[in-house]
């Protein structure tokens, strides 16, 4: 634990790894993987700056809260080519790596699960359970740039599922475009107002640059903090 660099990002990793029972090794590969920034760089960075980065029990998550952007595959060692199959491959042999990468409430459901709708047959490459959200999460993998294709499949995907494959006190099924890129034009218009909940966020196979990590969580937080002023009092005013 020397290597956190302030009492809130050991408080972090102390907690994630209790409630995670991460062994030395994992918790030396979060550390490593900047885990504690790249959770506070999620697609919901001002309400995480806002409640806090460890989360309690009893606090009610989003989707937006639960999925980190982008996901660190390092360990995965794919050559320097590889199709969707081999990705998905790597993921299912290394899947308790991918588990730890994905956060402590996801639990594995299966892969290549079908689904008929029509005449047509369709699988989802990977799909997972959210353990605080109540809902499935089906994650496919995209080795290119996120498309308006794949932001509709995914939401006949969703669809399918909640009529299908939800139980009875779930909630609905979120979906996840795994992709090598991300494009924030085409993720804004093809992503919001949707009636399915349906994210997008980007893979890398190699380590985050610690260092650009640490200058956009500084710049989030100076945008946060220049609209959210202290009070006299000491207190924080939260604006809608």
């Amino acid at each position: 634990m020397r290597r956190t660099r302030s009492p809130e990002e050991r408080s972090f990793y102390e907690g994630e790894a209790l409630r995670g029972g991460w062994s030395v090794r994992q918790l030396e590969r979060q550390i490593g993987s900047q885990f504690y920034t790249r959770t506070l760089m999620s697609k919901d960075k001002r309400a995480m700056l806002e409640k806090g980065v460890v989360a309690n029990p009893g606090d009610t998550m989003k989707p937006e809260e639960a999925i980190k952007d982008p996901y660190v595959l390092e360990f995965l060692d794919l050559k320097d080519e590889y199709s969707e199959s081999d990705l998905e491959d790597a993921l299912i042999h290394r899947l308790e790596d991918f588990l730890l990468e994905l956060g402590g409430d996801f639990t594995f459901v299966g892969r290549q699960r079908r689904l008929r709708i029509g005449d047509s047959w369709f699988r989802v490459d990977l799909l997972f359970f959210h353990r605080r959200l109540r809902c499935l999460v089906i994650i496919d993998l995209k080795l290119t740039e996120l498309n308006h294709a794949d932001v509709g499949q995914m939401h006949m995907y969703c669809n399918y599922a909640k009529e299908h494959w939800t139980l009875p006190g779930e909630n609905p099924p979120v979906g996840l475009i795994l992709c090598a890129r991300t494009n924030e034009a085409i993720a804004r218009y093809a992503l919001d107002g949707l009636p399915n909940k349906v994210l997008a966020a980007e893979y890398h196979t190699v380590l985050p640059d610690e260092k650009l990590l640490a200058e956009e969580l500084a710049k989030t937080r100076r945008e946060w903090e220049a609209q959210h002023p202290v009070l006299p009092d000491g207190s924080v005013r939260l604006r809608d």
